[in-house]
């Protein structure tokens, strides 16, 4: 392997890259329409595709792709080559403008929530351009990647990325807004940013390939608890085995040459359980870096006999897999706004204090599918009840009031670091407050850590849902301070009404206590256990307002988005209970026929006997359920699946686990806990 300072960015088409291909002219307008000033022209565009093309192709690149994000959490591309026929027999490279900025894919296709019908089959790829394009080297050629938007023939968004671009712009506007209306006629900019923590398995790929449960649905249907789990957490931080040392480093050095900063790796708290975490970005920039990370863990792993597992609870008993999410703002002075030391600090936490409290139920939302909800609320995973941790120093002051404004600037009296003495004779700031790991939604120093999304899901949701929500926040404090004739006051009347009112999801102890979910209960605050109870958030008439007051999305597109997510929601629990039922019948029982000729004594044969019994008629109810779900409306389907089918789906788990136990390992072929969380 290279340096890293050889390689870092390279397969990324940089500003310093179209900076030298450019005409400076050219260089300046693009940076222009990337701010939003200016559309593209033809020409330039024209300029700017030979540019790339120029580059790519010297990379050996032979097709490109225009890179979209539909409503999956997955990601599409169509590839088309640079060649060109010349009419003599001979071929030229050609990528021109119109290329780079606009493809064509059916949109009937892809999930869309009904805003297309299977006949109405056009839609388009946008190029995003403040997410630069990159190549992916495979064994024969190299692919350009263009990332783009998608949108129906109508305009319709069909992507999880406008909406994100949407809400940039919105708490753009919305904090430049209020900011300049406090005086801070130097802020021009504020941009969102997002750090992303991925966690993910490692299996091998000879044990994958004999489970169908987790080809088909990504986790374990069944699978006996084995008799060392996760006790003492062993496996958190501890010694990197080589071969898995080895994945990472060519995993950080993929991600380098793509110029995404991975910066940690290390172990995770369950076995074969592994994190990575990249530094912040931009927020659209970093939603498609996450996507690159995961496909690339994925890609990498089956190279070196691993197959990587990014569901959200591929196993019992152990802990799942998250994505936490880290948000802050920052502003064109690179200022974030987040700091404690920035003069606006409690203005924005205010804020989103006030926002998570009216749109908790959109935050759950977004974060709501099948295998997310079998994570939260245990290990290390948050409660389904959102709450806000500030920890108690900040909180406290707050609640004392210690908040002010001084010549339009707000101030946060007290709030300074301490020092931990002669810790290893040395010494050290403290932290203000300690971390919260049972806090879904957890300000940590100079940012919030949103710790609810799962580890399958696109960033892009999470961050365009926390950016709306605040900007509908400070649209409405600059609503009150442009109507004001003292605007120090009006702010300072402004924080401490949104505090009393908001402070009820301020939570700082343990979010896995009974005496929380009582207490939450008594605030006001639900616990929505399931996705099919979390998506009618999308159809709220308060929630559908919010989104079109700040242009990030129309009623239309809500209701796209509740009926895609909910259909995803039934089509993934469905093929589980049917996955389930398949292997009750061509694994479980031939391995308990197999093995009761060789049973000698009668009580133990007829204890096998009694419980392939009960798992026969429980199966058979399964189907049963299975007919009957199937003929009902989506709602019904939903609602069977997240109750009725899934306390059958625990039964027959719980008795194919008692068979494990019974069965003897050169009979039970499929591989069990042992092998999926202890070899590697």
């Amino acid at each position: 392997m290279k340096n890293i300072m050889e390689v870092f960015g390279v397969n990324t088409f940089t500003d310093s890259n179209l900076r030298k291909r450019v005409p400076k002219k050219v260089f300046e307008d693009f940076k222009r329409v990337q701010n939003g000033e200016i559309e593209l022209s033809k020409e330039n565009a024209d300029i700017i595709a030979n540019a790339i093309k120029d580059w790519a192709t010297k990379r050996n690149a032979t097709h490109f792709c225009h890179w979209f994000h539909p409503l999956t959490d997955l990601t599409a591309e169509k590839h088309d080559s640079f060649i060109e026929p010349t009419g003599d027999k001979d071929i030229i490279y050609r990528f021109s403008g119109s290329n780079l900025i606009k493809g064509e894919s059916d949109a009937s296709s892809f999930p869309n929530g009904g805003l297309r019908s299977t006949f109405e089959a056009r839609g388009y790829t946008i190029w995003d351009v403040n997410s630069p394009p990159f190549i992916r080297e495979n064994e024969i050629g190299t692919t350009l990647y263009i990332p783009t938007a998608f949108i129906s023939f109508n305009g319709e968004a069909l992507d999880k990325k406008i909406p994100l671009l949407r809400s940039i712009d919105a708490i753009n506007k919305s904090s430049v807004r209020l900011l300049n209306n406090l005086g801070y006629d130097n802020i021009t900019c504020v941009k969102p940013t997002l750090g992303v923590e991925q966690e993910y398995f490692l299996v091998k790929k000879e044990y994958f390939d004999k489970r169908v449960d987790l080809m088909f649905t990504g986790r374990t249907l069944f699978g006996a608890k084995p008799t060392k789990n996760q006790e003492n957490s062993f496996h958190y931080y501890g010694k990197i085995k080589d071969n898995v040392l080895n994945f990472m480093a060519k995993l950080d050095y993929e991600l380098w040459k793509f110029g995404i900063p991975a910066k940690t790796r290390h172990n995770e708290v369950a076995p074969n359980q592994f994190e990575i975490a990249s530094i912040y970005e931009i927020a659209n920039l970093s939603a498609d870096q996450n996507q690159i990370i995961m496909e690339t863990i994925e890609k990498l792993a089956i190279k070196d006999g691993f197959v990587a597992l990014l569901h959200e609870k591929p196993f019992s008993y152990v802990n799942g897999s998250g994505k936490h999410n880290n948000w802050s703002l920052t502003t064109n002075e690179n200022k974030n706004l987040l700091d404690p030391k920035s003069p606006t600090f409690l203005i924005f936490l205010l804020a989103v204090v006030e926002a998570v409290n009216r749109y908790y139920k959109l935050l759950r939302a977004v974060i709501a599918t099948a295998s997310n909800d079998l994570r939260l609320g245990g290990h290390e995973a948050p409660p389904a009840i959102i709450s806000v941790f500030l920890g108690n120093h900040l909180t406290n002051k707050l609640e004392n009031a210690s908040i002010s404004v001084v010549d339009n600037k707000i101030v946060c009296n007290g709030y300074t670091k301490n020092k931990l003495e002669n810790v290893n004779m040395i010494n050290i700031s403290r932290d203000y407050d300690d971390r919260n790991r049972t806090s879904p939604f957890a300000f940590t120093g100079n940012k919030f850590e949103f710790r609810m999304p799962g580890s399958m899901g696109t960033p892009a949701n999470c961050a365009t849902m926390i950016n709306t929500m605040i900007s509908k926040v400070l649209n409405e404090y600059s609503d009150r301070l442009e109507k004001s004739s003292d605007k120090v006051v009006e702010m300072n009347n402004i924080m401490k009404e949104s505090f009393d009112k908001h402070k009820r999801i301020i939570f700082n102890g343990d979010g896995y206590s009974q005496n929380w979910y009582e207490e939450a209960k008594n605030r006001g605050l639900e616990n929505i256990r399931t996705t099919d109870v979390a998506l009618k958030a999308y159809i709220d008439k308060e929630n559908i307002k919010l989104l079109e007051d700040e242009n990030v999305l129309t009623e239309l597109e809500c209701s796209s988005r509740y009926n895609a997510y909910m259909s995803r929601y039934i089509e993934d629990r469905l093929t589980e209970v049917k996955t389930l039922s398949y292997m009750v019948d061509k694994n479980i029982f031939s391995y308990a026929y197999k093995y009761l000729p060789s049973v000698l004594l009668d009580k133990q044969k007829d204890e096998i006997l009694k419980i392939l019994n009960k798992l026969y008629d429980k199966n058979n109810e399964m189907k049963t359920l299975i007919e009957e779900i199937e003929k009902t409306d989506v709602e019904t389907k939903a609602s069977l699946l997240s109750k009725k089918a899934f306390e059958m789906q625990t039964e027959i788990r719980t008795i194919v686990d008692s068979l494990e136990n019974i069965i003897p390992s050169s009979i039970w072929d499929i591989p069990t806990y042992v092998e999926l969380l202890y070899k590697l």
